[in-house]
């Protein structure tokens, strides 16, 4: 049994991991929240959570008034993306356009900042997006993203934008995952690529080019998405 301290991204990680060795097989229906929580120790909030999130990036699906089931990769090509858990206060539009505006800024503002150690790890977190996305390892390909992104927020001049950063991160990062069903390995190949271009304007104290290449990056996901901003 995990510790009651785990927070749900290490359940999420847990059920993962019961997918991919195929104790948990496709269009198999997930035991129910009650057995769950008490399975992990954890509260039924912190388990929806992690369940939302394993929903997201497309390895479950809930079905309305029947539970929630183990996505069947055989259907990977009729892929779609999950339902947008913010739509009662912000489209994923939104979210995405302010992705663009708030986070070139922020890229700008971090041109010149980074410390080489920050530099390097941010380069590392791409490495490990490139390596869990070919292990299908998605949990840890996202998490690393975020850590990518979070290192240039923690750069940023300017504490005020740090702060509104900070108030929509949730919505943020989901625009983050909300992708990922639906990604080719095309596409994540370009991803890293931009990443790599962020990098490079960040060390070369260029924030114009920062500023571009994030905001390039955010518009190259969201056209992943659908849409474009």
């Amino acid at each position: 049994m995990l510790k009651k301290t785990l927070v749900p991204q290490s359940v999420a990680r847990e059920i993962q991991t019961a997918i991919q060795t195929g104790a948990l097989k496709p269009g198999e229906k997930i035991p129910s929240q009650r057995e769950y929580s008490q399975k992990f120790g954890i509260s039924r909030a912190s388990l929806r959570e992690a369940l939302l999130t394993l929903e997201t990036l497309g390895l479950l699906k809930t079905e309305p008034g029947r539970g929630t089931f183990v996505a069947d990769p055989a259907a990977a090509s009729a892929a779609s993306m999950a339902t947008w858990r913010y739509s009662d206060s912000y489209s994923v539009f939104d979210v995405f356009e302010t992705r663009i505006m708030l986070e070139g800024e922020i890229a700008r503002l971090a041109a010149g900042r980074l410390t080489q150690l920050q530099l390097e790890r941010m380069e590392a977190a791409t490495r490990t997006m490139e390596e869990c996305w070919s292990k299908h390892d998605l949990l840890a390909n996202v998490e690393a993203d975020l850590e990518f992104h979070g290192i240039i927020v923690s750069a940023c001049a300017n504490t005020m934008l740090k702060a509104l950063y900070m108030t929509v991160r949730d919505q943020m990062t989901e625009t983050q995952r909300q992708p990922m069903p639906i990604t080719d390995p095309e596409r994540m190949g370009k991803s890293i690529a931009e990443h790599l271009r962020i990098i490079a304007a960040l060390a070369a104290s260029d924030g114009a080019a920062a500023c571009r290449e994030m905001q390039t990056h955010i518009r190259n996901t969201a056209l992943c998405a659908g849409l474009s901003p």
